[in-house]
Order: C-alpha cells, then sequence, then structure tokens
C-alpha cells in the first residue's frame, strides 16, 4: 500500500480547510443533495465530499457508507489532492498502491474510485467529490466532464461557507472566522502541548486618514496593512480582521520569542512601506501579545481580552509619550 504524500503548501491547505469551519458539522441538504446525484447518475453505491484534515479524511456528505472518517494514511482522497484533475482507480485490485489497502481488502471493498478535487480560492484543495463502485469499471470523457461540473457545485458551496467567514475588504478572517479557527487551532496546542500566543494589533490614528483623505484611501490603507501581516507571520499562523481598524494574528507552535522577532520584522517592513509609498500619512499600529497559558486562560475569548487589554496599554503609553509615536511598537 501507498500512504499519500503531503501536497505542497501543506500549512495553508490546512488553514483554509479549518476556516471554513465545517469539519464535525452536521449533515446539510445542500451538500447530501449533489452527493445524491452524483450516486443515481453514475449508479455508484458509494458518493462522498470527503474532506482530507490533518490526519484523517472527513465526510461532510456520505451516501453508501455506515462511517463518518477513516485515516488519511489509507485514503484515496489524500491522493487525489495532489494533482488538479479527477483521480481515477479503475481496478484497485490491479493496482500495486492500493491492492493491499485496508479499504480494498476489508469493507467498504473498494475497487473502482473517482475524486475530482475540491480547489477554493486560493489554490488549496481542501478535499474531493468521490464516487465509489465495489466493481471494476472505466469513465469516459462525458463523465469525466460530468463529474467535475458536480464536483464545482460542491466547490460553489464551500465557497459560499468561506465567504462568511472572510472580510471580503482585506481578504483575510472576519472575526467570527478568526475566532473559529483560533480556537481549533488554540484546543490543538493544548491537547499537543504546543506553545501559542495571541497579537492583538490596532491601527493608530485611522480615523484621521478617512477624514483627511476619505475612506477609499481609509480601506487602501487596511488593505495594505493586512498584507503585510500576511507577509510578516507565517502561513500556518492565523490572521484575521477583528472589525475596523482592529487585526488578530495567533502565532501557534512557536516561543514567544519567535513573536517578538516577527514583531521587529513587521516594524521594519512597516517603516519600508512609509517610506516607499508616501501617501501624505504613515501606517502606524499599536500591538499588545499575550502568550497561551492554560492556568490563566480557560478559553479562547479569555486570551483575546487579555491581548486587547495588552494593545490598549501600549496606545495609552504612545498618547502620554512614553513610547514613541513611530511605525509600530508593541507590548510583551
Amino acid at each position: 500500500m501507498e500512504t499519500p504524500k503531503k501536497p505542497a503548501g501543506e500549512a495553508s491547505r490546512i488553514t483554509t480547510l479549518q476556516g471554513l469551519n465545517i469539519l464535525d458539522t452536521l449533515p446539510e441538504e445542500r451538500f447530501d443533495r449533489l452527493t445524491r446525484l452524483a450516486k443515481r447518475l453514475f449508479d455508484v453505491p458509494i458518493a462522498l465530499v470527503s474532506l482530507v484534515d490533518e490526519n484523517r479524511q472527513w465526510f461532510k456528505s456520505c451516501q453508501g457508507l455506515d462511517v463518518s472518517e477513516t485515516s488519511r494514511d489509507i485514503s484515496f482522497c489524500g491522493h487525489a489532492i495532489l494533482g488538479s484533475d479527477v483521480f481515477v482507480i479503475p481496478d484497485a485490485c490491479e493496482d500495486e498502491r492500493f491492492r493491499d489497502n485496508p479499504l480494498v481488502v476489508n469493507e467498504p471493498h473498494i475497487r473502482f474510485y473517482a475524486g475530482c478535487p475540491l480547489t477554493m480560492s486560493n489554490g488549496a484543495k481542501v478535499g474531493t467529490l468521490c464516487i465509489i463502485d465495489r466493481e471494476p469499471r472505466q469513465l469516459d470523457a462525458e463523465d469525466l466532464a460530468l463529474l467535475r461540473d458536480l464536483a464545482s457545485m460542491v466547490e460553489q458551496e464551500l465557497t459560499a461557507l468561506q465567504l462568511a467567514t472572510m472580510d471580503r475588504l482585506t481578504q483575510i478572517s472576519n472575526r467570527h472566522g478568526f475566532e473559529a479557527l483560533s480556537s481549533h487551532a488554540l484546543a490543538l496546542c493544548r491537547r499537543l502541548d504546543r506553545p501559542a500566543s495571541l497579537v492583538f494589533v490596532d491601527l493608530d490614528l485611522f480615523k484621521q486618514i478617512n477624514d483627511r483623505w476619505g475612506h477609499a484611501e481609509g480601506d487602501r490603507a487596511l488593505v495594505s496593512f493586512a498584507q503585510i501581516l500576511k507577509s510578516t507571520f507565517r502561513d500556518s499562523d492565523v490572521l484575521g480582521r477583528l472589525g475596523g481598524d482592529e487585526f488578530g494574528v495567533l502565532v501557534i507552535n512557536a516561543p514567544v520569542t519567535e513573536v517578538d522577532i516577527a514583531l521587529q520584522r513587521l516594524q521594519s517592513t512597516i517603516a519600508d512601506h512609509n517610506r516607499q509609498e508616501r501617501r501624505g500619512y504613515e501606517l502606524a499600529y499599536s500591538a499588545g501579545v499575550v502568550e497561551f497559558n492554560a492556568a490563566d486562560h480557560n478559553d479562547f475569548s479569555e486570551l483575546m481580552a487579555a491581548a486587547d487589554a495588552r494593545m490598549y496599554e501600549t496606545k495609552k503609553e504612545k498618547r502620554r509619550g512614553d513610547k514613541p509615536d513611530c511605525s509600530g511598537s508593541a507590548a510583551a
């Protein structure tokens, strides 16, 4: 048996999947109707919307199986997301990669598999729409086109979920998406005893930008700042616009010393941006950093409140003149 490899950009892919806030949710008719349709049109016993998580494949919609997930190591869908087109196994018993796979040797006795990757707007392949038969078979060009069309419909439903958790202006998570994804990531850090820190960031003097240069320029400043945050932190960190001129970053699996280094890099990047843009104003920010401690923070909301309070302490100090009003400052 061949274990599926991890695709390039796996950390970003997992972040995209978890950001949908769909894993381990109840069945939904908008997905079930598509798997029912696939099952009927292809006359197969099994049709799935399979989402490939870090160590498992989880079925958002499942027709013909009594399980909700299987290990990623034995999944066919783990192989399917490595490509960009339909992944077809006409006869698993004749394929060296799968002939001794537990899903072939035992229930559900897979012989035929076809899975079309589900691709999000950022290119991340989060899973598949797949059909399975217990007998060998082939798909012709028309069949393949039909499966792609059905997968595109699943992608549209996933995109609708993504839009509900994305900030349309900056194209990063909105507050709802950020809190949902951060809660999931923090629970994982707690379970695996990994470090995490929350950075709460607020743009300084943002109201003056809107008042003097207009809201379109204010939007431009927000988009620029969001892009700088994305370039400063890692793909595996959780980034979101919390509302107005407030942003949050959950840095996972890194000591607070690495967070300090990232914030120094952020300040340098902001300074470079201000020198290059020269739009009549400078981007400036205040940041508060709190390291997650299970004894002090029962859940993510408590960590958020602590980081928010730390950020406002920084902002007050700057207003009092205790700290220079430069292109950025952070409290650790």
